[in-house]
């Protein structure tokens, strides 16, 4: 019954933490005078990606990088595929110009990238050099984009209590951390309480859990009518999780790499990204999400084949 209380604190943690950081975010685009869509790429995308970046570094250290590999992928896999997918049934989704000509492309080129160096069967120190001066390039693109968004606003828009901003969207993002925590601890203990395959509940509730604050953050700034806070945060998660988290781990060790094993989430993670790229205009389509959803499930369907067999 603990496990329970608090898979739903988890639950309400992310409700809270989403609510406050998607202000918090919004007032600080306005007080800074650039795009929310920016902040929610970089700021937002790094306090999100946190959880992977602990694990990314722990494994590394441990002599078990493969694990930091495989939390990447499966987490990019998720954010896109699953909860990009059920922000899409709520309705169509808005995604700005500078986000199109940004992040999308560098989100599509991630899981090419990785698969090209794993190819030959190990991510190794060289290959981590490439990924991280590959993370800073956009880095640096994102931040010449800040500067040109501040010089282009002759004075302060709208939002002149950022002292109230910067409080709120630090206190969402504690909430946000400790929703996950929660979420992975209670999903643990209902798997070892009913007898539930660990396998199963690491792909589902566990990697859920860990992507908690990305699905609060989307699912809030989608109701709250701020896409481009949702979309920056998603497409920001997944850069830094392919190429900065990545990298890391790999210039801590060297990661062997099995072609089969990873083929999945690489192949999966490009189509969820690509089948997110709208065709005409600005606008995904709510269909999307439908497409997005079966796709995520074809990802788990495939993963269990594998583990079964």
């Amino acid at each position: 019954m603990v496990d329970f209380f608090t898979l739903l604190g988890g639950v309400i943690c992310a409700s809270i933490g989403g609510e406050l950081f998607v202000r918090g975010v919004v007032g600080i685009a306005r007080w800074a005078r650039i795009s929310a869509g920016i902040i929610g790429a970089t700021f937002a995308a790094f306090a999100t990606s946190s959880p992977e970046l602990s694990v990314s570094v722990t494994s590394a250290l441990a002599g078990t990088p493969q694990i930091a590999l495989g939390d990447a992928l499966g987490s990019n896999v998720v954010n896109i595929g699953l909860i990009l997918g059920v922000a899409l049934l709520f309705g169509p989704l808005h995604s700005p110009r500078d986000t199109l000509q940004r992040d999308f492309p560098v989100a599509l080129l991630v899981p090419v990238l990785l698969g090209i160096l794993a190819y030959d069967g190990i991510l190794s120190r060289m290959d981590g050099v490439i990924l991280f001066c590959l993370f800073l390039a956009w880095l640096t693109v994102v931040v010449l984009e800040v500067r040109r968004q501040r010089n282009a606003a002759a004075e302060v828009l709208g939002e002149p209590r950022h002292g109230r901003a910067l409080i709120e969207s630090t206190v969402g993002l504690v909430f946000l951390i400790a929703s996950g925590t929660l979420i992975v601890s209670g999903a643990k203990g209902i798997a070892a309480a009913y007898g539930i395959d660990p396998f199963i509940v690491g792909a589902t509730l566990v990697a859920i859990g860990t992507s908690a604050p990305e699905l609060a953050i989307t699912i809030i700034s989608r109701l709250r009518g701020h896409d481009e806070v949702g979309l920056g945060t998603i497409l920001g998660s997944n850069i830094f999780n392919g190429l900065f988290i990545v990298a890391i781990a790999s210039l801590i060790a060297p990661i062997p790499v099995t072609w089969q094993e990873v083929s999945v989430g690489l192949s999966i993670g490009f189509l969820t990204t690509l089948f997110t790229f709208p065709i005409r205009g600005s606008l995904v389509e709510r269909r999307r999400g439908v497409l997005l959803i079966a796709l995520y499930l074809v990802y788990i369907g495939v993963l269990l084949q594998k583990q079964i067999t």
